[in-house]
């Protein structure tokens, strides 16, 4: 009789810890069923007015990542720019453009909401506890076996809810860099150092010094797309718009 009962109680708080990893992955469903995309830039960016015959600007986006479609990306970019009532446009001459705008994409891909606020700071450059617990408490003759018990099952509870219900993050960052031409007389002088690894035994540090005229500008914007899952087709155009729009607000 004893033993019925111990079993009655394993099964009941079995439902009771399934019940409850449902309602958490119910609720993920809920408050994240609609599609939320953010644009943060690292530093903000004043270039200098310029008469409205000078704003133009040379385009140049490069990037490492598969999942990125440049062209797509060029094109929202020029849309947002088609759009800024400042006058500024995308010239296809980078001898003529005043501004060169130079984007490098770095990344592309499912990412935590810590990682992104990292790669924004950077810069340009327990379920198995709580079935535990409640395995502990419903079988108190033999805790070892009911804590393992439990925490197989919150577990199991855990993957099968899991495995329909998915908090996903998508994250795109992009390095910015933008140069403008001097004032006829004024001249910058750019130094730089130049650090490569050349092999296991040693690196190799460069030092450059040059005249030019133009100043740069340098940021980085981070985007994330959140939503409950969520598959990169779904988000990646409104990211690309919020990011061509941040671009555009440069100028």
């Amino acid at each position: 009789m004893l033993r019925t009962i111990n079993v009655l109680r394993f099964f009941a708080v079995a439902t009771l810890v399934s019940f409850l990893m449902g309602c958490a992955a119910t609720q993920v469903a809920i408050s994240k069923r609609e599609l939320d995309v953010q644009t943060k830039t690292s530093t903000a960016i004043f270039v200098d007015p310029v008469a409205r015959d000078k704003r133009t600007v040379y385009l140049d986006i490069r990037s490492g990542v598969m999942e990125f479609d440049r062209r797509a990306f060029k094109q929202f970019v020029k849309e947002q720019f088609a759009q800024n009532d400042n006058g500024y446009k995308i010239i296809d001459d980078p001898e003529r453009a005043h501004f060169h705008m130079s984007v490098y994409v770095l990344n592309l891909e499912k990412a935590s909401p810590t990682a992104a606020e990292a790669a924004l700071r950077a810069g340009f450059v327990g379920d198995v506890a709580a079935g535990a617990t409640a395995g502990a408490l419903m079988n108190s003759g033999n805790s070892y076996r009911g804590a393992a018990m439990g925490g197989l099952l919150a577990a199991g509870a855990s993957t099968v809810a899991n495995a329909f219900v998915k908090d996903v993050t998508y994250m795109l960052v992009a390095d910015v860099q933008i140069k403008e031409k001097t004032r006829k007389g004024v001249i910058v002088r750019k130094d730089s150092q130049i650090s490569a690894k050349i092999s296991d035994a040693g690196s190799s540090t460069q030092r450059v010094s040059e005249a030019t005229n133009r100043k740069e500008y340098r940021t980085r914007i981070v985007t994330t797309a959140n939503k409950v899952n969520l598959k990169l087709e779904e988000a990646r155009d409104l990211m690309f718009k919020k990011t061509a729009y941040a671009m555009a607000g440069f100028f």
